[in-house]
């Protein structure tokens, strides 16, 4: 195996045994590089906090050149590097004056310390690197197929604690959502040919991603956590293209390391899900000194860095956890209604509880519970929101604390409302050769979500897909699922990719059956060869949308093929 696909093929557990001086050898082999002193800085550097109690690690997603040649040289992002002091930084565009060993050397020391190390990949254009306050222990490149010009960096780090940190630095394309799913999908089995599962991931980086609807997020929620909340500037907009109206980038973790974020404090401010920092809008801009409020808005500065935090294990301790399994994102609960609110702690022998209903604004529920009952009883407010929350804290220490994966849902009007699902549309003879495309499509007409946890969607053989929990769709609108991931067109809402891989449906004639999580059939569906062999062309309900609908070829109830997500004319539902 090449020097470049695999820096060091050795057993997880002999790392810390090799010597320093022949991970230098091999980094700087790879075009990386790590500067000689960092291995007795590190005690020091790792001593900022107890490295037997928690160590707060901060991680950065960077694409900060700014001025004409794609690099750090004007200085602009040197200055928000300095202001921000994150440990890990997945970094882009890694350039600086001539590329030299030297000046990349000075570049790291001024922007980060001397006692920082760093792998940049080698023979690239705009490379991607890890900036580290943590000695990398092995680091290199995976091919990213779709670009000439930069591949996927990667690097092994050892920080305090009884895991290693595994930092993917990424720069996705902007040619297409389409071309950057492929990405996502390359680097999706990189990860699960050379990570151990035992370790902690992220990947970080410049995604170009147009909105979070992209089919990257869902390929790459395989290995790491992709659900809201998402970072944000003071102004709370979460946006981090130039022009702040697109996600473009993102630091994104396993769920292992999900569970130990932290709110983001600078100076005075705390950030509760991360920072989006723009120097703009940034204020009291003295907590990111000596960073200047124009530099964010600086000739060729693209892009906004993005930070998070968390508070891992150091070495020795025993961490303090709390996880919230109940409300954990996407329920529909309704208002007034009895409900339990339920959690695991571990080194915690009390609790606090709260909820939001705006994800900024939090209520007591009870300011301290016994941590080992793992759960207590809510009342649901009276008030409707679409954006609940609930968090669960240490009643001693608040920087132990866990909230909802992402937002739930609360609903007024009584509990006379009802859900009924059923099937819409059905595409089995997908466009073309690419079976991705093939999709379900599913419509709640009644007046109440609908929780879909452990669901299923099957074929005339077998189950193809069950909903995980946590899953509902709401009164009215639909949700889809496709044979795979890299089918699913941009924009298309409530997409989700079979959970076995492909739909497998056939093009002579198919059955499509739902059930519940009880197993009890919801809905059923025969399609003819009729109905199937046209290439690209949907089946439909006629009317669109209603249960009781006779299915149709879509082209007889509208001028389109197919219509997944949306209703038959294209407009949303």
């Amino acid at each position: 195996m090449s020097l470049k696909q695999d820096l060091f093929r050795r057993p997880a557990a002999s790392w810390r045994t090799w010597s320093f001086t022949l991970v230098c050898a091999a980094l700087s082999a790879c075009g990386g590089s790590v500067d000689a002193g960092a291995e007795e800085a590190a005690p020091e550097l790792v001593a900022r906090e107890d490295s037997l109690a928690n160590v707060r690690l901060r991680l950065m997603a960077a694409n900060l050149s700014s001025g004409t040649g794609q690099d750090y040289d004007p200085g602009h992002g040197i200055r928000i590097f300095q202001g921000t002091d994150a440990d890990v930084v997945m970094i882009q565009e890694f350039n600086y004056k001539t590329d030299s060993a030297a000046d990349l050397r000075s570049f790291v020391d001024t922007a980060f310390g001397t006692g920082f190390s760093y792998y940049r990949e080698s023979g690239a254009q705009i490379p991607n690197g890890i900036i580290s306050r943590y000695p990398i222990i092995a680091a290199g490149e995976w091919d990213d197929t779709q670009v000439s010009n930069r591949d996927f960096a990667w690097a092994r780090i050892d920080i305090p604690g009884p895991k290693d940190l595994w930092a993917i630095s990424v720069h996705l394309l902007t040619t297409s959502s389409s071309v950057r799913n492929t990405e996502a999908s390359n680097l999706v089995k990189f990860i699960n040919a050379n990570v151990p599962a035992s370790d902690y991931l992220v990947i970080g980086g410049d995604f170009n991603t147009g909105s979070r609807s992209e089919s990257t997020f869902s390929t790459f929620s395989s290995v790491v956590s992709t659900a809201s909340p998402y970072p944000a500037d003071k102004n709370g907009n979460t946006n981090t293209n130039a022009g702040r109206n697109s996600p473009y980038d993102h630091v994104l973790v396993d769920n292992d390391l999900r569970a130990y974020q932290t709110s983001v404090v600078m100076g005075s401010s705390t950030f509760a899900n991360g920072l989006v920092v723009d120097t703009r809008v940034y204020s009291p801009l003295s907590d990111i000194s000596p960073a200047l409020s124009g530099d964010s808005g600086a000739s060729g500065m693209q892009h906004m860095g993005v930070i998070k935090d968390f508070l891992i294990p150091g070495d020795g301790a025993t961490a303090s956890t709390v996880t919230v399994l109940s409300p954990n994102g996407g329920e529909s609960w309704t208002a007034g209604s009895a409900r339990t609110i339920t959690w695991t702690a571990s080194g915690v022998s009390n609790v606090k509880v709260e909820y939001s209903l705006n994800g900024s604004t939090w209520t007591t529920i009870t300011s301290s519970t016994g941590a080992s009952a793992g759960s207590v009883a809510w009342t649901v407010p009276s008030s409707a929101s679409t954006n609940a929350w609930v968090r669960v804290s240490d009643a001693s220490n608040a920087t132990v604390t866990d909230l909802s994966n992402a937002a739930f849902t609360i609903t007024t009007g009584g509990t006379t409302g009802t859900g009924n699902v059923f099937i819409n549309e059905v595409l089995i003879n997908e466009p073309g050769s690419d079976v991705n495309g093939e999709f379900v499509e599913l419509v709640n007409s009644g007046t109440a979500a609908v929780d879909l946890s452990g669901w299923t969607v099957s074929d005339g053989t077998a189950v193809r897909h069950t909903f995980a929990s946590g899953t509902t769709v709401a009164a009215g609108k639909a949700v889809v699922v496709f044979g795979g991931a890299s089918g699913i067109p941009a924009g298309t809402p409530g997409a989700v990719a079979a959970s076995t891989g492909s739909l497998v449906l056939g093009n002579s004639g198919d059955t499509v059956t739902v059930k519940n999580s009880a197993g009890t059939v919801v809905d059923t569906a025969t399609f003819a060869s009729s109905l199937a062999g046209t290439d690209g062309v949907s089946a439909n309900r006629s009317p669109d949308a209603s249960s009781t609908g006779s299915f149709v070829l879509h082209t007889g109830v509208s001028s389109l093929s197919s219509s997944p997500g949306k209703r038959a004319s294209g407009a949303a539902f």
